[in-house]
């Protein structure tokens, strides 16, 4: 009988959803703080050409978190996947829900002629039975909430688990205090997800621990 030895091939990282990742831990952030900074040199709440670049920003930073919290879905160990899990699906809501929020916002901005005419128009989107609390009340900040958990519950050292989970905190509580502070609150997210785009971070950890 021979005695024959099979090459196991070593493990690649995947190319092009790391490149994806690397791009948005950045992008998403910086996206973000570049809508805060168009809001500050803009008229605001006028339809113009700065309201329509801040909100595509805006829209685009959001799309660049879908990756982003998969990512750190993706870190969490075995023993708190359940939990990632759930932390994923409620950032994801509040996502969706933001995301509306920049839809809406730019739609009334290409069809109103001026200030009164886009205040009317969201009006009626607000006055349709649900948009209320779902688009601009509780839901919105839950995509904040399931960030910050994720964070907080990688396989990453508890060290960089406090610093991420904590840079995220003071960004969301700057954003919430005052809108003036979007530009503040999204460089606290890129110091806390910049990190992670280094070569060799984008990757899962394994899943034994």
């Amino acid at each position: 009988m021979t005695n024959t030895t099979y090459a196991v091939p070593a493990p690649t990282l995947p190319t092009a959803p790391a490149r994806l990742v690397r791009t948005a831990l950045v992008a998403g952030p910086v996206a973000l703080g570049a809508y805060g900074v168009i809001r500050l040199l803009s008229e605001r709440g006028t339809p113009s050409a700065g309201w329509t670049a801040g909100h595509l920003a805006m829209l685009a930073g959001l799309l660049l978190f879908v990756p982003v919290l998969l990512h750190l879905r993706r870190l969490a160990p075995v023993r708190r996947r359940g939990a990632a899990t759930a932390a994923l699906a409620v950032g994801m809501v509040g996502l969706v829900a933001t995301a509306a929020q920049a839809v809406i916002d730019l739609v009334a901005g290409f069809l109103a002629a001026d200030r009164s005419v886009m205040v009317e128009i969201f009006q009626q989107v607000k006055a349709v039975p649900g948009v209320e609390p779902v688009v601009y009340g509780i839901v919105p900040p839950l995509f904040f909430v399931g960030m910050i958990a994720l964070a907080a519950l990688t396989a990453l050292p508890v060290r960089t688990r406090v610093l991420m989970a904590g840079a995220l905190v003071l960004g969301t509580a700057l954003m919430a205090a005052n809108l003036n502070f979007l530009a503040l609150g999204g460089l606290c997210f890129l110091l806390a997800l910049a990190p992670l785009a280094l070569p060799g971070r984008v990757a899962a950890l394994p899943r034994t621990n």
